[in-house]
C-alpha cells in the first residue's frame, strides 16, 4: 500500500453546491481496512477525466492534487450535471480547499450542441451540462469547459448524484441545517424557520434545492444569494450526515459501516483514478486532512443582469479578472495560502455559519428564468 498505515483513516472528497463528501472516519486499523476495502467494493470506477488527467504517482502519492467532483441530476433516461467543484489538496497532503464555480458562470464552451451546430459558443457554465441527453458526451463537454477555464488538469475525478446522497438521511434520522432568515419552499408549502434546526429526509431535500428565494439584500450581503445559496445548504447536509453518522457508531462498528458505505453505491458515487491506486491507499495518504477545517472559495464573478444570456456571473475586466487568472495558477502551483491571503472577499471558511462570510458588493439582480 502506497504511504503510511497508521490511523486514523479516512477518504474525502467534497462537491459542493451540491457535491459529493466521502468521509470515512474511525476507529481500529482493523475496522478501518475493512472500510476502505469495502469502499473499494461498492464505489464503481467511471472513466471521468479523458485527457484531462494529470499523471500522477502512486507509489508515492505527494501533492498538490487537483480533484475536479461533479454533482449529477438524474432526470428520467439523462443525466445533467449541475454543480462543478475543484477541490484542492495541498502539497503535504494536510489541507483541502474548495472551489465552486457557478452554474450560471459565463464561460467559453467547446461544444455548445445541436442548436449551436455542435461550434463553440459562450454561455453559461451549466449549458454545457445539457447538450445531449449522451451523458459521455456531456460529461467529456463539461470537463473540457472547466479545463478551458481553469487551465487545469484533475489527478483524481468523481461524480455524484447528490439528491440520492442525501436519501441518506434515513441511515441516521436527521440532519442539522441553519438558515438565515425563514422563507417558503418553491416546491413545496413548507415553510423555512430562520435558525438551526433538525430535518428529516423529506424536508432536507426540499431544503438543499432552493435558490429561487435568495434575492434580498441580506442574501448579497453574505455572498448567498442564487445558486450560492443552494450550494451552502447542501455542504451544511452532507457535513451533518457525516457527524451523525460518527456520533451514531457507524465508522467504529464494521456491520453499521457497510450499511452506510452501501449507501455510497446504487450509481449515486463513482470515481476516476489511476489503475493501480486503491480508496484505501487514497485514504491513508489523506488521513490528516480535517474534513471540517475545508476552506471554501468562490470564483471572483459578480452578478450581471439583462445580457443576451439573462443574469449571469461574469469574471469581469480588471480586478475580478486578475484575481481568477492569479486563483487558477494558484491551484497549480499550490500557493493557494498566498492567494486567500491576498483575496480575504472570496474565501468562505464556514458553509454552515453564515456570520462567518464577509459581505460583498453585489447588488441584486433580476431572478434567473431558468
Amino acid at each position: 500500500m502506497a504511504g503510511g498505515n497508521r490511523a486514523p483513516w479516512w477518504a474525502h472528497f467534497m462537491t459542493y453546491a451540491g457535491g459529493l463528501t466521502l468521509v470515512v472516519a474511525g476507529g481500529t486499523a482493523a475496522v478501518a481496512q475493512y472500510a476502505v476495502n469495502k469502499a473499494d467494493q461498492v464505489i464503481p470506477q467511471e472513466d471521468i477525466l479523458g485527457d484531462a488527467q494529470a499523471e500522477m504517482d502512486v507509489d508515492h502519492i505527494e501533492g498538490p492534487l487537483n480533484i475536479l467532483v461533479l454533482g449529477t441530476d438524474k432526470q428520467g433516461g439523462s443525466i445533467r450535471s449541475d454543480t462543478m467543484i475543484v477541490v484542492h489538496v495541498n502539497g503535504d497532503l494536510t489541507e483541502a480547499t474548495m472551489v465552486s464555480l457557478p452554474r450560471d458562470l459565463l464561460v467559453d464552451i467547446p461544444d455548445c450542441g445541436p442548436g449551436y451546430a455542435n461550434e463553440p459558443c459562450t454561455n453559461k457554465l451549466n449549458h454545457a451540462a445539457s447538450i445531449s441527453d449522451d451523458w459521455e458526451e456531456t460529461r467529456a463537454n463539461v470537463v473540457g469547459t472547466v479545463h478551458d477555464l481553469t487551465g487545469l488538469d484533475f489527478h483524481l475525478g468523481a461524480t455524484a448524484d447528490f439528491n440520492g446522497f442525501v436519501e441518506m438521511v434515513d441511515i441516521v434520522g436527521t440532519v442539522e441545517i441553519c438558515t438565515w432568515k425563514e422563507f417558503q419552499s418553491h416546491h413545496t408549502d413548507r415553510v423555512f424557520e430562520e435558525g438551526c434546526h433538525e430535518y428529516d429526509k423529506e424536508a432536507a431535500l426540499d431544503l438543499v434545492r432552493q435558490r429561487y428565494q435568495f434575492y434580498d439584500q441580506i442574501d448579497y450581503d453574505l455572498g448567498l444569494y442564487g445558486d450560492y445559496a443552494r450550494q451552502n445548504f447542501q455542504q451544511q447536509a452532507i457535513k451533518s450526515l457525516l457527524e451523525k453518522a460518527k456520533e451514531q457508531g457507524f465508522l467504529e462498528d464494521p456491520a453499521k459501516l457497510t450499511e452506510l458505505l452501501e449507501g455510497f453505491g446504487e450509481d449515486k458515487v463513482s470515481i476516476d483514478r489511476p489503475d493501480d491506486l486503491s480508496i484505501a491507499d487514497l485514504a491513508v495518504n489523506l488521513r490528516n486532512i480535517d474534513p471540517g477545517a475545508m476552506t471554501t472559495i468562490r470564483v471572483p464573478a459578480s452578478s450581471e443582469e439583462g445580457t443576451e444570456w439573462g443574469s449571469v456571473e461574469r469574471i469581469h475586466e480588471g480586478a475580478e479578472a486578475e484575481a481568477a487568472a492569479s486563483l487558477w495558477e494558484a491551484l497549480q502551483n499550490d500557493t493557494l495560502a498566498a492567494w486567500m491571503a491576498a483575496n480575504p472577499e472570496w474565501v468562505k471558511s464556514d458553509a454552515a455559519n453564515p456570520e462567518s462570510y464577509t459581505e460583498t458588493d453585489g447588488e441584486p439582480t433580476q431572478e434567473p428564468t431558468d
